[in-house]
C-alpha cells in the first residue's frame, strides 16, 4: 500500500476508459476497481460516443469491435494537451493501486505502453466481433499518454486517420518516443499465463460478463469485485 506524508502533492490521477454500450458493466465494474484500491484522488471518464458527437466524426470501421477502437485517440484532445493522462480499455479489472502505474510516467516518452508480441490465433472474439492482426497488436489498449507530446492527435487527424496509422503510433516521428510499461499493466487473460502480480488483467478476448466467458481466467476476480461494487452496507446515521 502506497503511502503520502502529509506535505506531499498528490496529484489527480486523469483516466479515461473505452465505452461500448454492450460492455456497459466491464465499464462500471473496472471503475470500481480502480478506484477502490487507489492511494491517491482518480478522475475517471467514458469516451461515449453519445458525449463525443461533433468531435468524432469518423464512420464505423468494419473492422471496428468496439465503440472505443479510435475515440480513445483523443485522449490528449480531452485533456486539452497538458499533463498526463491514461487510457485503457474498458475490459479489464484492476488488481492493484493504478498509482503504482501513474508513478511510472516518463517525460522522455510521449506515449508509453506494455509493448505486447501479440499474434492472435482466432479469427472472432466476443460477440462475433472480428479479431485484426497487426503489428503493435494491444499496445494501444493501454496508454499513458503525455499530451503536450502528442499534439498529432487533433480531432481532424484522428477522424480522417487510417486505422493502422493511429493503432500503430505513426502518428508519432519514431517509436523511440513510445515508453515500455512493464507486462503485469496489461496482462492479456488467454494468452499470458495467470501470474501472481498481474496489476491490470485484460479479457481482450471475451470477459466474463459474456455467457460464453463466464470461465475465463480471473473471472472469479471479476464477479467478486462486481459483487463488492453491488454489495450495500447499512450504517447508523448520527
Amino acid at each position: 500500500m502506497l503511502s503520502f506524508t502529509k506535505n506531499e502533492r498528490q496529484d489527480m490521477i486523469n483516466v479515461f476508459i473505452g465505452y461500448d454500450p454492450r460492455e456497459a458493466v466491464s465499464y462500471s465494474v473496472l471503475a470500481y476497481s480502480i478506484q477502490a484500491r487507489a492511494a491517491q484522488p482518480v478522475s475517471i471518464a467514458p469516451l461515449m460516443l453519445s458525449q463525443l458527437r461533433g468531435v468524432l466524426t469518423r464512420e464505423r470501421h468494419p473492422l471496428q469491435s468496439t465503440d472505443f477502437s479510435f475515440s480513445r485517440f483523443l485522449v490528449p484532445h480531452l485533456s486539452g494537451y497538458a499533463g498526463w493522462s491514461l487510457f485503457m480499455d474498458c475490459d479489464m479489472l484492476m488488481l492493484d493501486d493504478v498509482t503504482s502505474l501513474w508513478q511510472l510516467r516518463d517525460d522522455r516518452y510521449a506515449v508509453m505502453a506494455v509493448k505486447h508480441l501479440h499474434v492472435p490465433k482466432e479469427t472472432v472474439k466476443f460477440l462475433g466481433e472480428p479479431q485484426s492482426k497487426y503489428e503493435k497488436k494491444n499496445w494501444s489498449s493501454v496508454m499513458l499518454f503525455n499530451n503536450a507530446r502528442c499534439r498529432a492527435l487533433t480531432p481532424d487527424y484522428v477522424n480522417a486517420a487510417p486505422g493502422l496509422e493511429l493503432h500503430q503510433f505513426k502518428w508519432l516521428q519514431s517509436d523511440d518516443l513510445i515508453g515500455a510499461l512493464p507486462e503485469r499493466w496489461n496482462h492479456l487473460v488467454g494468452y499470458h499465463p495467470p501470474r501472481r502480480d498481474a496489476a491490470l488483467v485484460h479479457y481482450t478476448i471475451g470477459g466474463p460478463y459474456f455467457d460464453a466467458y463466464r470461465e475465463c481466467e480471473y473471472s472469479k476476480e471479476w464477479f467478486a469485485e462486481r459483487d463488492a461494487m453491488l454489495r450495500a452496507t447499512s450504517r447508523a446515521i448520527a
